[in-house]
């Protein structure tokens, strides 16, 4: 199938949510593995990154949230032709996940199916 039938879905690990969601919290043990759904009509004005750990650049999401999440750049793909439209709902995870098995059992598998019933051919991911 080409790009340009295709429906794309964004994933970002920057730890971004929205207003009124719960940021993550960077304190469990292992990492916070669960995620926020991110929907396609976002403001990118209205996103918050995560605070970042060490080693990280932590001015990238606050200068242009696009260097973690491209959804404006998704958005003109889409108005050109490029791909064929943006799903209406994206998905981010948390930063600094060192005890994997929760997401790689749990919630990953949840976006999976969520983004399979949503008819997603093409997921973009932006690790952080």
């Amino acid at each position: 199938m080409p790009l340009s039938e295709c429906r794309v879905a964004l994933i970002a690990t920057a730890g971004l949510h929205l207003e009124g969601q719960p940021p993550f919290d960077s304190p469990v043990k292992g990492g916070d593995c669960s995620y926020r759904e991110i929907p396609n009509t976002v403001d990118t004005q209205g996103l918050a990154a995560a605070a970042q750990p060490y080693g990280y650049d932590k001015d990238s999401p606050e200068t242009d949230i696009n260097l973690v999440f491209p959804i404006d750049r998704f958005r003109e793909l889409a108005r050109d032709g490029t791909i064929g439209c943006l799903n209406y709902r994206h998905f981010s995870f948390g930063t600094s996940i060192v005890e994997p098995r929760p997401l790689i059992n749990e919630t990953a598998p949840e976006v999976a199916q969520c983004l399979k019933e949503d008819g997603v051919d093409v997921v973009f991911l932006t690790p952080n």
